[in-house]
């Protein structure tokens, strides 16, 4: 306990109550991002059932247009549920995140087809999408912004990296269970029915999510921050420019080495519907590894050392790892290189969850650094499988997507190499 400038007693967390809070936020941030990443990993099967099926391309390009106007909605969600997080408290809004979410789930889980209802049945699919992008717009601040503040000094890159982690998580659970299912039943029954399972699924996570959140507190630092009033320094949005620089590599690299990569290696590769889920389930289960590990180090040796490293390998490798890729050397090979992505990917979401927190003062964090991170994603991230498939059908080369990946990585190098290290001071 000590006492702040402005003559507030902090209370900081002790290491049981940090682990309990962070255990319910990850759990429930797992729940949450298997129900938004699933439709990445079953976007061939709903571009069979929701466009017509006499033009296939159009058909995929028009479901990842849908997935990536889903994403448009996540600022307005930022700035929404972000201020309720920054008025009425982490907690509630962390409530009103995970219930939305299992909502347009379950929502596209029933949704009748093309064939039943014609273009009305798209039409129904972007509300649903556009829902679950309006929850995770706040759900992703929130989360990192809950994590960070009940995090032990010292150990916030490794306490904060569950959040990531738990990212990945929910996209390993997601595309493992599509890759079991399409293993099991067959990539006919998936696209004829079985798609619905895993949005089904999902919905059930709902009520357990609800639960475990509703069982924490409120994270220390914000109850200082109420009462220090407008004594508290207050995020800007100057804090939200550099956090919006900062997240382009991080959201690009994501949704084009893992979110695209099981539609590019079915597509472009040729492998078969379940081995291209079975190597993106190898390279998510990499990365939920190796993210708390560079979490952890981060706190050793500082965020923007493995933050920029990531920037460099994102520049360097795609261009040699795509010329692999597209020489058709095999399953092992495809696998591998996936593997290495994951590695690239972990450099910055280990260290990533708590640098950007670290970016804001605690009043204001939740508001700012939720439509920052949201806005970012959605004009880089969200329409990152769009621009990839667009850049290959346009210029005709398998290796379009690697210049997306290299010029978001030389503006986020830029954003980071301008911000100063601040892994071992107390968040403000």
């Amino acid at each position: 306990m000590s006492v702040s400038a402005s003559g507030v007693m902090a209370v900081r967390p002790t290491a049981e109550q940090s682990r309990k809070a962070i255990y319910a936020a990850t759990i429930g941030n797992v729940m949450e991002w298997y129900d938004f990443g699933v439709f990445g990993f079953l976007a061939g099967s709903l571009a069979l059932n929701f466009f017509p099926k006499g033009d296939p391309a159009s058909a995929l390009l028009n479901t990842f247009l849908v997935f990536g106007v889903g994403l448009v909605f996540r600022p307005l969600g930022g700035i929404v549920i972000g201020r309720l997080g920054d008025t009425r408290g982490r907690k509630p809004a962390l409530v009103l995140t995970i219930l939305m979410m299992a909502v347009g789930t379950v929502i596209i889980g029933v949704l009748p087809t093309y064939a039943s209802i014609g273009v009305a049945a798209p039409v129904l699919l972007l509300l649903a999408r556009l829902l679950q992008g309006f929850s995770t717009g706040g759900e992703w601040g929130g989360a990192t912004a809950f994590m960070a503040e009940w995090s032990v000094q010292g150990r916030r890159g490794l306490y904060t990296s569950f959040q990531q982690m738990s990212v990945a998580g929910g996209s390993l659970l997601g595309v493992g269970l599509s890759a079991l299912l399409t293993s099991w039943i067959g990539s006919d029954a998936i696209n004829e029915w079985g798609w619905r399972i895993p949005f089904l699924l999902g919905g059930l996570f709902g009520p357990i999510g609800l639960w475990l959140r509703r069982e924490v507190d409120e994270t220390p630092p914000y109850r200082e921050a109420m009462a220090e009033g407008d004594a508290a320094e207050a995020s800007t949005f100057g804090h939200a420019v550099k956090a919006f620089g900062f997240t382009v590599l991080w959201t690009v690299s994501f949704y084009v080495f893992l979110t695209y990569m099981p539609t590019y290696t079915r597509t472009q590769l040729h492998l078969t519907a379940a081995q291209s889920l079975w190597a993106s389930t190898a390279s998510l289960l990499a990365l939920v590894v190796l993210v708390p590990l560079m979490g952890a180090l981060s706190d050793r040796v500082g965020r923007r050392k493995l933050l920029l490293a990531s920037c460099a390998l994102c520049f360097i490798i795609p261009i040699p790892a795509f010329y692999v890729l597209t020489r058709g050397y095999g399953f092992g090979i495809i696998v591998l290189i996936q593997i290495v992505f994951s590695f690239a990917i972990s450099l910055f979401s280990g260290p990533g969850p708590a640098a950007i927190a670290e970016i804001f003062p605690t009043r204001g964090r939740s508001t700012w650094m939720s439509s920052s991170y949201a806005l970012a994603v959605a004009i880089f991230g969200g329409f990152a499988p769009y621009i990839s498939q667009w850049l290959i059908d346009t210029t005709g080369s398998k290796m379009a997507p690697t210049a997306y990946v290299m010029a978001a990585a030389a503006v986020s190098f830029i954003t980071i190499a301008g911000l100063r290290e601040t892994a071992h001071e107390p968040l403000r």
